[in-house]
């Protein structure tokens, strides 16, 4: 699996030891608030990081395990997430993120964003990269834009509305 680092982050492949803080981060309701499901439960959070492995082994990419690199803590994750049930046009691979609250508002989700991207692009050829939020998640609307992202359209997804956009390779702007 590929190993990303950035100026602050690790981005790595998932660890047995990455279960207990993953799960601690997604059992908190402020961090859940604009996932769809809400908050979860350990058992529900080990399925979430069983599909990200699965994901990567089918697809040699996914979301990586995010580590701060200056104290070595998981974080969170962040990375690229095929969805073959996304409606809105044959591209289909997802730049996400969901970072511990006290790393949020300080660039970590952006600069894991750009790297993800960038990657997408320069290593697996990616024609373009779209990214889903729930319409009031602001803060994540802000990585994407930051991340070079537009504004595409609307959709109905999984049983929500959401917002979409998107970055094509040929127009990337991702400080690369």
């Amino acid at each position: 699996m590929v190993e990303i680092e950035t100026e602050r982050l690790l981005l790595r492949g998932w660890r047995d030891g990455d279960l207990e803080p993953y799960a601690r981060i997604c059992a908190e309701p402020e961090v859940m608030r604009y996932m769809g499901r809400g908050a979860m439960g350990r058992g529900q959070t080990a399925e979430s990081v069983g599909r990200y492995v699965r994901h990567w082994e089918k697809y040699g990419y996914g979301l990586w395990a995010v580590e701060d690199r200056t104290s070595g803590a998981f974080i969170g994750r962040i990375g690229l997430m095929r969805h073959d049930d996304w409606p809105e046009g044959a591209h289909k691979t997802e730049v996400g993120w969901l970072l511990d609250r006290s790393f949020w508002g300080r660039g970590f989700a952006t600069e894991g964003a750009l790297a993800s991207i960038r990657h997408g692009f320069e290593e697996l050829k990616l024609g373009r990269i779209i990214s889903i939020a729930i319409p009031g998640n602001q803060a994540s609307l802000r990585v994407m834009e930051k991340a070079g992202l537009t504004h595409r359209g609307q959709a109905r997804w999984k049983g929500l509305d959401v917002v979409w956009y998107a970055i094509d390779r040929e127009n990337k702007q991702t400080g690369s």
